[in-house]
């Protein structure tokens, strides 16, 4: 058995711990056979531990403590504390492996509930289970997260080849803001989704790039942004925005325009990863 979570975009633009999308860069479990101990193998680092300590690990043992031990195979394309959720994919594939190991038939909402219990907003784990765009809050202390289709853009991610922690990214912003302020930000971002479902691509690309929620605060722990955002512009991107916590910068761009947006990047000395992704419609898939 094989089961593959996909990357996420959270924080999309104005939707600040409350819309990601799901995107081509993959965390691949493989699921070998029971042992008496457990193990992952992977090719992460010494940092990362290959017993239950693992954060997969953990977490299945959270939701099923009594799984018989097994060894796993991990190969991921996510880059690790880079923006693109790299440790929602792992929550993510540690619930999966409790609900096919222990039986548990666990429903995409129940999934999302304790995904988000651990990671605390559904921004990346939501989109890690469902697929595509998927909005998401908590009400009455129950998390719901709702599947929307966004427009079949690509998406081109430029990874500094530095990282950046989400705590010390979320050391950045304030602890509160004021009443007015809290007002325009959520309209933006109520009017992003708007122009989302009804299509209105050009202001969709405005409202993206004017949160008031994390970006202003974030942008000198990312230098890239505003200078890569220029270049977007030049180039004819829709948009771009800070992707998660960072320091991964997302544009949204014509397949055609690509090839002018990397190049114009390299030229002006940006010459870190740049990957081009697609939207990915379905979430964690369980393989034979």
């Amino acid at each position: 058995m094989q089961i593959k979570v996909p990357a996420t975009s959270a924080n999309l633009g104005p939707g600040f711990d409350s819309i990601g999308i799901a995107v081509s860069l993959y965390l691949t479990i493989d699921v070998l056979e029971a042992t008496d101990h457990w193990f992952i193998d992977h090719d992460l680092g010494a940092e990362v531990p290959t017993d239950e300590t693992n954060m997969i690990l953990s977490t299945a043992l959270q939701l099923a403590p009594n799984l018989q031990p097994h060894a796993f195979k991990m190969v991921s394309e996510i880059p690790v504390t880079r923006g693109l959720g790299s440790s929602s994919a792992a929550i993510v594939a540690g619930i999966e492996i409790a609900n096919q190991l222990g039986h548990l038939n666990l429903t995409d909402q129940q999934k999302v509930e304790f995904a988000c219990q651990i990671e605390g907003h559904p921004d990346n784990v939501a989109p890690a289970i469902f697929g595509d765009l998927v909005i998401g809050t908590n009400v009455d202390d129950q998390f719901v997260a709702i599947k929307a289709q966004f427009p079949r853009l690509s998406f081109v991610a430029y990874i500094p080849d530095y990282e950046l922690k989400t705590s010390d990214s979320r050391g950045v912003l304030p602890a509160q803001l004021d009443f007015h302020d809290a007002v325009h930000a959520s309209s933006v971002g109520n009017t992003f989704v708007a122009s989302l479902f009804t299509q209105d691509y050009a202001t969709l690309g405005k409202l993206i790039e004017a949160d008031q929620f994390h970006e202003p605060y974030r942008q000198r722990l990312v230098p890239e942004l505003q200078q890569i955002r220029t270049i977007a512009h030049q180039t004819g991107a829709l948009a771009t925005y800070l992707s998660g916590a960072g320091p991964t910068v997302m544009t949204i761009i014509d397949d055609q325009a690509f090839p002018a947006f990397q190049q114009a990047l390299i030229d002006h000395g940006l010459t870190a990863q740049t990957v081009q992704l697609s939207i990915v419609t379905d979430g964690v898939q369980v393989l034979p």
